[in-house]
C-alpha cells in the first residue's frame, strides 16, 4: 500500500500582505491552480500566487488539524512560522 502525502501550506501575494492557509494531497497541482487562477475564491480574488511555507505529513487528520491551528493563530504567529523556514519570503514553489 502506498503512503499518501498531505501538505499544509501558506500562500501570499507579491506584496506579502494577505495570507492564505490551505491543505492538499498534491502540492504541485494545487500551487499550479493558484498561480493560474483556476479556482475562484479568496486566493484568486487577492492574487495569492506565492508559496511561502509548507509542511508535509502522511496523516490527513494531522494535516487538517495543523491547518486549523495555523488558521486560528494570529498574523504575528503566521509570520513567525513563515520566517522560521523562509526568512526572505521567497516563492518556494520553484523548488518543488
Amino acid at each position: 500500500m502506498q503512503d499518501h502525502e498531505y501538505c499544509v501550506y501558506i500562500m501570499t501575494n507579491k506584496y506579502n500582505t494577505t495570507l492564505y492557509t490551505g491543505v492538499t494531497n498534491n502540492l504541485q497541482r494545487r500551487i499550479y491552480e493558484h498561480k493560474h487562477h483556476l479556482i475562484k475564491g479568496f486566493t484568486n480574488k487577492y492574487f495569492l500566487e506565492k508559496l511561502v511555507y509548507f509542511e508535509v505529513t502522511n496523516d490527513i487528520a494531522a494535516a487538517i488539524l495543523r491547518e486549523k491551528q495555523i488558521k486560528g493563530g494570529s498574523r504575528k504567529k503566521k509570520i513567525a512560522l513563515i520566517e522560521s523556514i523562509n526568512r526572505k519570503w521567497q516563492d518556494l514553489s520553484f523548488d518543488l
